[in-house]
């Protein structure tokens, strides 16, 4: 057995408990065997964080036992091993029995409470330590500002700066850096400009707080004349300007700043990387991005996780999915798994969130279902991902399904989550739950009122999105862009002219919003749906909008609905002259001259179209039975119960004609006789999918049913009577809103 030294017990406790485990026979027996000693002659000196054990508790009943603990650095020494193990309330109780306490002492327990984040305590102890006239130092001093600063308790760190200048505490460079950093994270940047100025020493870190204070308020001009006046800029400082060039919005000259830190010569650490890699991505540039992600694998950062997490991002976000997989399988491979790390956490996110923005939503589901499997932990980033999954795709039941997932997990719904939940039971046809979600929230913000209020609009619910839009501003919340788009929407969908324009003007003469192309799309539309054409026309001159597509996209929707030819003729006029390629105008002038019957100009506008190249995106519905989703085309008969389909659908129409329904053969887009019209609006995709729901579906259920085109007007009476005559509710959400078909009536009420 080797002599027993102080220096034994000082790396004993952490060599053996790191390789074996907390009870084992090596240590016990070493204990056993050691001889009298006294802390004394020892000096403890350790960078690395200690891990508590129980035989490090018999270190210290040993030293209470033969009274070596009443030496001041036998117990700060122990004060040390509980505050590094995050054995607080052991450390707090060795503090209390310790009979005599200096600066050292305090400092330890403040840094232990400082380091775990209990930051109210250490605010706590810091008056302690000023009723027990201890005097603190400057690195005391440092952690106290640092956890005012994270408690946003300007007071109390204005307090502390007052008791610094009164005792005449000297300043050295981290103090005063300290001080900057609690005003600047306190939002007080007058006092953080007034003390930069004041500031005799001032190094690196003074200059990149003050870049970063003056990129906090959006003072871009500032923050780079103080970067450039920066004579010895780190790497640090270079970071700070080209990330928060990058945030507030002057992405180009953030480019042009990290090609002038390469030429520098400045070396690039893992924050310029991953800054790096977010600023490709912004500009998705794939080419830029594989010569960093070159850069990264020569000088070895690619074994770091939060690198190799950034250029997963970076890749799913310029659409490479197979690069961001390729590196995303090699983190496992090549560097072991790291269980539940934030950078497998982040990793996981990023590809699901990638999926989901490359509109891969299957992978999406499977990669999530993975996570799920292999007991990732789900942070809220991916839960918000896979929601957004659940709203493009329109798929209910797997939203809920999430949903309780994120209620099994414990995540808060706060105004950002639940506004994303809303979004998708609204896109999936469920107002109920997605009302639900909104009254179940407590924080709600413009963010959570706007999503609401869009909800509202989307489903028919115009009076009662004036309503929650009224209600919203009583509360004194105030309107953004989006919310106005929400409103404007309900307004149009609704028929409210006059509540239409009286929030056109309030947001440009109230909230000082100007209109964009959403805006005057909606006001355009509520006009034209009203069918005051003539006003449309004024309206787009009058705010010179007429470089707008979308808004004579919109007008034109409205002159078929009012069948008004000449006013349609002028408008294509104009969309064709703006748009040529865009089928959507040769389809909608084509249809109005079909239902007028004057099948030779419907003819030649469908010419036109082919001779120049211009294709038609076929009208599709589907539907989803049991996990599955089944698509219709119009006369499809490709499904494997086609049979089955056609002839119930045939059965329906003949007993739908028996309470009053008759098909709107003007409908019908080509010449031909009106039985064969009949036909060929029996067999439109909506109707396929309403009948292959029907057979499929218990009559309890609600029939939903999602369209990539706007419903006509034959499918929609079909809806209508048919939830009448088997008295089912069925819903329909097409590419401009919901319908919600139940006992004869429609949300809609006929105006869409």
């Amino acid at each position: 057995m080797p002599t027993i030294t102080p220096l034994t017990m000082q790396t004993l406790p952490r060599a053996a408990v790191i390789k074996c485990v907390p009870k084992s026979p090596q240590i016990s027996c070493l204990l056993k065997k050691l001889p009298p000693f006294n802390f004394h002659q020892c000096k403890f000196y350790s960078r690395q964080p200690l891990l508590l054990s129980a035989n490090d508790s018999l270190l210290h009943a040993k030293a209470i036992k033969n009274g070596s603990f009443q030496n001041l650095d036998v117990a700060s020494y122990l004060l040390r091993l509980y505050g590094k193990s995050k054995c607080l309330s052991d450390a707090r109780k060795v503090f209390d029995e310790m009979s005599q306490r200096d600066v050292r002492t305090w400092t330890i327990l403040v840094s232990s409470f400082a380091r775990a984040g209990s930051n109210g305590i250490v605010l706590e102890l810091f008056r302690d330590m000023q009723n027990e006239t201890v005097k603190p130092n400057q690195f005391t001093l440092s952690i106290v500002l640092k956890c005012c600063s994270s408690l946003s308790e300007l007071r109390i760190g204005k307090g502390v700066h007052g008791w610094i200048l009164r005792n005449g505490v000297v300043f050295d460079v981290v103090l005063g850096n300290s001080l900057l950093d609690f005003y600047v994270k306190c939002e007080d940047f007058g006092s953080a400009k007034w003390l930069f100025e004041l500031m005799e020493e001032r190094n690196s870190v003074s200059w990149n707080i003050m870049i970063g204070a003056h990129l906090n308020i959006g003072d871009v001009e500032k923050a780079v004349d103080m970067f450039r006046r920066l004579s010895s800029k780190d790497v640090a400082s270079w970071n700070t300007i080209i990330d928060g060039l990058m945030r507030n919005g002057p992405k180009r000259m953030a480019l042009e700043l990290l090609y002038e830190m390469v030429k520098n010569g400045t070396v690039l650490d893992e924050v310029t990387f991953s800054i790096s890699l977010v600023l490709v991505s912004s500009f998705m540039d794939i080419e830029l991005g594989k010569q960093i992600h070159g850069r990264v694998l020569r000088l070895g950062f690619h074994v770091d996780g939060f690198i190799r997490a950034s250029l997963i991002d970076m890749y799913c976000k310029c659409g490479k999915m197979e690069m961001a997989l390729e590196v995303f399988k090699r983190m496992n491979s090549d560097f072991g798994r790291k269980e539940n790390s934030i950078e497998e956490i982040v990793s996981w996110s990023s590809i699901v969130s990638g999926f989901v923005l490359n509109g891969e939503i299957e992978d999406a589901f499977k990669t999530f279902t993975s996570m799920i499997s292999k007991e990732i932990e789900v942070d809220r980033f991916t839960v918000t991902s896979i929601v957004s999954a659940c709203a493009n795709s329109g798929v209910l039941e797997l939203g809920q399904q999430v949903h309780a997932l994120i209620q099994k997990i414990g995540h808060r719904v706060d105004a950002h989550l639940g506004s994303s939940l809303i979004d998708m039971y609204s896109k999936c046809g469920s107002l109920d739950d997605a009302q639900m979600v909104f009254k179940q929230t407590n924080d709600k913000n413009v963010v959570l009122w706007t999503s609401m209020i869009s909800c509202c609009a989307l489903h028919g619910q115009g009076r009662e999105a004036v309503r929650l839009f009224e209600f919203m501003m009583s509360e004194g919340i105030k309107p953004n862009v989006v919310t106005f788009i929400g409103v404007l929407t309900a307004c149009s969908h609704a028929g409210l002219i006059e509540e239409g324009c009286r929030y056109f003007r309030l947001m440009k003469e109230v909230y000082g919003i100007k209109p964009g192309v959403d805006h005057y799309s909606c006001m355009v539309d509520l006009y034209g749906r009203a069918g005051q054409l003539n006003e449309t026309k004024n309206f787009i001159h009058e705010n010179g909008i007429d470089h707008m597509s979308a808004v004579w996209r919109s007008f034109l929707s409205s002159c078929r609905l009012h069948r008004d030819i000449k006013m349609a003729e002028w408008v294509s006029e104009k969309l064709l002259h703006l748009e040529p390629p865009d089928a959507g105008t040769y389809i909608l002038l084509s249809n109005i001259y079909a239902t007028k019957q004057r099948w030779e100009e419907a003819a030649e506008v469908r010419s036109l179209m082919q001779s120049r190249g211009v294709k038609k995106h076929p009208g599709q519905s589907w539907i989803q039975i049991k996990n599955q989703v089944h698509t219709f085309v119009m006369g499809d008969r490709s499904h494997p119960q086609t049979d089955k389909i056609y002839a119930y659908l045939d059965k329906l129409i003949g007993r739908l004609r028996e309470i009053g329904y008759s098909s709107d053969t003007k409908l019908v887009m080509q010449d031909v006789e009106e039985e064969q019209g009949e036909m060929l609006l029996g067999f439109h995709s909506e109707k396929l999918a309403t009948a292959y729901g029907i057979i499929s579906m218990t009559s309890q259920k609600p029939i939903r049913i999602m369209k990539n085109l706007r419903v006509c007007n034959d499918c929609h009476t079909f809806m209508k009577y048919t939830s009448q005559l088997l008295d089912r509710e069925i819903i329909v959400r097409d590419i401009r809103r919901f319908h919600h078909f139940k006992r004869g009536c429609c949300s809609c009420g006929d105006y869409w």
